[in-house]
C-alpha cells in the first residue's frame, strides 16, 4: 500500500495499555438496545424508499442498484413480495437479501454517520478496481462497484452481502452492515470493516481463488503437521483469509481491533472479556485465540519496521487469555497452534496463485512505513481538536483515519470521543469522493490513487430470468460472529 505522506510525524510508541476501555466500549455497543429502523415490508414501503433515494445516490449507483432493485420489485409485485417474506420468517436468506438491499438504498446519502461508513467501504474497494492496482494481473472477472453500507441487524454484528449473495436481485454492488449503535461506539468495530471489505467482499474476485488458497494451506499443514490441522485450518479459508486482508489492507489496527472485539463481544454475551480457545467443528470462524495468533503472525509478515513490535504486543494480549486450545474437539497446545498460525499466514500472504497470474495476495497489497507516518499524523490530529477538513487532502485515505483512531483508543484516548472525531474526518473525505460528489465515473480508483485496498470485484451470479422472482440467496458472512454453546441458543450464527 504505497502512500504519499504530506509532512512526516514522529510514530508514538506502541502502547495498548488502553486495551480494556476499547473492550468496554465493544461491549456496550453489542448491548445497547438499538435496532436501528425497522425493515420496510410493505410493497409500498419498498417502492417509497426507491423513489425517495433516487435524487440522493449518485448515477453509478442509480444504474447499478436503484434501477435493478426496482425491476426485482416489478417482478416481485405485492403478492410475490409477501410470498418471500413468509419463506424466511427468520430474516437469514432471501427476504434478509432483498430487506438490507432496500435498507442500504433507503439509509444512502441520508445521514453523515452512513456518509463516513461508505467512505471506508469505498476505500477499501476502489484501488483493486483501478488500472493502477491491477498492474501485471488481469483485469477483473465482473466490474461491481463498490458495496453500498447500511446500519443494519444488530444481532448479526458486522457482516457484509457479497455481490454474489445480492445477485439475484440484479444488482452489481453488494451491502456491507455494522450494528446501528456503531455510528455512536464500538469505534474498534470499524476496524473489522477491512475484514469485511477487503475480506470477504473481494474473496471471489477470481474463479478459484479461494479454493487454491484453501489447497496451498492444507498442502503446506498436512506436509508440515497432522492432517486434521489442515483441515481446520482450510476449512474455514474464508474467514482466515478475510483476517489476513484485513490487516494487510488497514495494517495492526485492524488486529488491535479483533482483539478487542472479540473480548468486547464476549463481555456482552455472556461468556467474558476473553479469547477463546474453543473452535466447534460447525463453526465457520477459527477460534479466537488461534485467530489472534494468526493477526500477530500476519502483522510479522507486513513491510513497516515497527511489525515485530506490534506482533509481540499482540502475542501478549493472546498469551493474556491463554488457555486450552480445543479445535473441532481436539486439544492442541499453544505453541503447536502458533506455528500452524504462521504458516498459515506465510501462505496467505505470500504464496504465488494461479488465480492471480504468478502473485501473492501481499504482492498486491501491503502495509508499509509510509502507512505508519500517514496513521501517525492523523492520531494526532483526531486526538487534537482542531479542524480536521484539512487531514482529508491526497495521500490520505479512510482505511489510515480508522487506523489511526483505533491506536489512538488503545492507547488511551477515549473510544467515544475519537469515533465522534473519525465520522467528522471520514465526512470530509467522502465530500471529496468522485462518484459521490457527482462525478459520473465507472471505477474512481482510474481517477485517483486510492491504494488502501486488495484485489478484484467479485463475479456476480447469472441473473434471475425476467418474470421470475429473486430467487434463495446465501445469508451474511460476518466476521465476529461466532457460533458455539458458549453464545446462548438464542445468539444468531454465523455461516
Amino acid at each position: 500500500m504505497e502512500r504519499a505522506d504530506r509532512r512526516p510525524a514522529e510514530r508514538p510508541p506502541i502502547d495498548l495499555s488502553n486495551l480494556p476501555d476499547c473492550v468496554a466500549d465493544v461491549a456496550a455497543c453489542a448491548a445497547e438496545p438499538d435496532r436501528g429502523a425497522a425493515d420496510l415490508e410493505s410493497y409500498t414501503a419498498l417502492r417509497a424508499a426507491v423513489d425517495a433515494a433516487r435524487g440522493r445516490l449518485p448515477a453509478l449507483y442509480r444504474r447499478a442498484v436503484l434501477l435493478p432493485f426496482g425491476a426485482a420489485l416489478d417482478r416481485l409485485g405485492p403478492a410475490g413480495l409477501r410470498r418471500l417474506l413468509a419463506s424466511d420468517p427468520s430474516r437469514e436468506g432471501a427476504a434478509l437479501v432483498l430487506l438490507d438491499v432496500a435498507r442500504a438504498i433507503a439509509q444512502s446519502g441520508a445521514d453523515p454517520a452512513v456518509d463516513a461508513f461508505q467512505e471506508v467501504v469505498t476505500d477499501l474497494y476502489d484501488g483493486f478496481l483501478s488500472a493502477e492496482d491491477r498492474r501485471g494481473v488481469k483485469p477483473p472477472d465482473r466490474g461491481v462497484v463498490p458495496p453500498l453500507v447500511e446500519f443494519g441487524r444488530p444481532d448479526f454484528g458486522p457482516y457484509t452481502l457479497p455481490i454474489e449473495a445480492v445477485a439475484a436481485l440484479g444488482v452489481e454492488a453488494g451491502v456491507v452492515s455494522l450494528p446501528p449503535a456503531t455510528a455512536r461506539r464500538g469505534l474498534c468495530l470499524w476496524a473489522a470493516l477491512g475484514h469485511e471489505t477487503a475480506g470477504h467482499d473481494v474473496l471471489s474476485a477470481d474463479t478459484g481463488l479461494e479454493a487454491e488458497l484453501a489447497a496451498a494451506i492444507r498442502a503446506a499443514l498436512g506436509r508440515a503437521g497432522p492432517a486434521w490441522l489442515a483441515g481446520y485450518w482450510s476449512d474455514r479459508i474464508g474467514e482466515t483469509a478475510s483476517d489476513v486482508l484485513g490487516i494487510l489492507n488497514m495494517g495492526p489496527a485492524a488486529a488491535v481491533g479483533l482483539v478487542a472485539t472479540f473480548r468486547g463481544l464476549g463481555a456482552a454475551w455472556g461468556s467474558g472479556p476473553r479469547l477463546r480457545g474453543e473452535g466447534p467443528a460447525e463453526d465457520p470462524h477459527p477460534a479466537d485465540l488461534v485467530r489472534a495468533f494468526l493477526a500477530a503472525a500476519t502483522v510479522r509478515l507486513l513491510e513497516s519496521s515497527s511489525r515485530e513490535g506490534w506482533a509481540a504486543a499482540i502475542d501478549a494480549e493472546a498469551d493474556r487469555d491463554g488457555g486450552r486450545i480445543v479445535l473441532a474437539g481436539r486439544e492442541l497446545g499453544a505453541a503447536e497452534a502458533r506455528r500452524s498460525a504462521a504458516l498459515v499466514a506465510e501462505v496467505l500472504v505470500r504464496a504465488p496463485l494461479r488465480s492471480l497470474e504468478g502473485h501473492a495476495l501481499g504482492a498486491i497489497q501491503g502495509w508499509r512505513d509510509a502507512d505508519e507516518e500517514i496513521v501517525a499524523r492523523l492520531r494526532a490530529a483526531l486526538e487534537g481538536g482542531g479542524d480536521l477538513a484539512g487531514e482529508a487532502g491526497p495521500g490520505t485515505y479512510a482505511a489510515h483515519a480508522v487506523a489511526a483512531a483505533v491506536v489512538a483508543a488503545a492507547a488511551g484516548g477515549a473510544p467515544a470521543r475519537l469515533l465522534g472525531r473519525l465520522l467528522l474526518l471520514l465526512g470530509a473525505m467522502h465530500r471529496a469522493d468522485p462518484v459521490w460528489s457527482g462525478l459520473d465515473v465507472a471505477h474512481p480508483g482510474d481517477l485517483r490513487r486510492r491504494p488502501a485496498t486488495t484485489l478484484r470485484p467479485a463475479p456476480a451470479r447469472p441473473l434471475t430470468p425476467r418474470g421470475a422472482p429473486p430467487g434463495p440467496a446465501r445469508g451474511p458472512r460476518r466476521s465476529t460472529r461466532r457460533s458455539g454453546p458458549t453464545r446462548g441458543s438464542a445468539r444468531r450464527r454465523g455461516r
